[in-house]
């Protein structure tokens, strides 16, 4: 057995790990500015929203390498003739696996228009053009980003027990 095998599934779940706080930190910032009116280039904070990509062009099927198989027997007598024979097959994991990655990009969403005339960043009409940042969306958000990462968090013990309990063997 090789040991990066060992350290696969340890390697998806921490790139999972990183994608998911990407997630939540772009969230935690729409929150913090979910009343900004005004950002350095004059208009108002526009919403950000994290997109999971890998980091091959390809599918994740189609990155994992053919199954080798071989005929062996179901089952022997005690003089050691093979009664019946099937298929195994054996994934050899040559090559990497695909880290998910994400990537910020921008709401495109409309701004929300309050009328308050008395706000300084008002236009001639008494509109003033706050954030496409819905806080109640945004928390759901973050629950799901925390769930994930949680998620990954749980797959990394579950990886880190294995390793240990096959060196116990």
């Amino acid at each position: 057995m090789k040991t990066d095998m060992l350290f696969t599934s340890m390697n998806i779940s921490a790139s999972g790990l990183t994608a998911q706080r990407k997630r939540m930190n772009a969230v935690a910032e729409n929150i913090a500015n979910a009343d900004t009116t005004r950002t350095k280039d004059g208009t108002p904070y526009q919403r950000q929203y994290v997109t999971f990509h890998t980091a091959q062009s390809n599918a994740f099927s189609s990155s994992l390498p053919a199954a080798q198989s071989s005929i062996v027997p179901l089952a022997s007598t005690s003089d050691g003739i093979a009664i019946g024979a099937g298929t195994m097959q054996a994934n050899a994991f040559e090559e990497n696996i695909p880290d998910v990655t994400g990537q910020v990009e921008r709401d495109t969403s409309p701004f929300k228009m309050v009328h308050d005339p008395t706000h300084p960043d008002a236009d001639e009409n008494g509109y003033v053009k706050l954030p496409n940042v819905n806080v109640v969306a945004e928390m759901v958000e973050m629950i799901a980003a925390s769930r994930g990462y949680e998620a990954n968090v749980t797959a990394i013990n579950a990886g880190k027990q294995m390793a240990k309990d096959a060196l116990d063997i």
